[in-house]
């Protein structure tokens, strides 16, 4: 059984709020086609914290979150800090999926497409 996991914890608000102020041009570029039930009518919600961790967006309805990486991402202190979010939020039943930034602007069909087929 899996221990009670705090969401939208209040101690992360400000930071939800700094993180939504200063989203990336391919996190913002995405949540025009996730957001309002557009995706297959799901409903996915912006930054949501999950236990100490913070998500990009994430679908309760099917337990997805989904996460954009851009360069720092790519650095051994965020491979870390992904591998640690990763292992918890699977840890909870939450499947996550991964795009670098750059697949919002090269192929939105794709990555659609794989958030749709999980």
């Amino acid at each position: 059984m899996r221990n009670h996991v705090k969401y939208n914890d209040p101690k992360y608000t400000e930071y939800r709020k700094e993180l939504r102020n200063h989203s990336t041009s391919a996190e913002a570029s995405l949540w025009l086609y996730l957001k309002q039930k557009k995706l297959e009518g799901r409903k996915f919600t912006r930054l949501k914290s999950i236990g100490n961790f913070i998500v990009d967006f994430y679908c309760p309805e099917e337990k997805i979150a989904i996460e954009l990486d851009g360069e720092p991402h790519f650095w051994e202190e965020g491979m870390t800090k992904d591998f640690n979010k990763t292992k918890f939020l699977e840890g909870q039943g939450i499947v996550i999926i991964r795009f670098e930034n750059k697949w919002v602007f090269e192929d939105l069909e794709f990555v659609l497409g794989e958030i749709k087929n999980v």
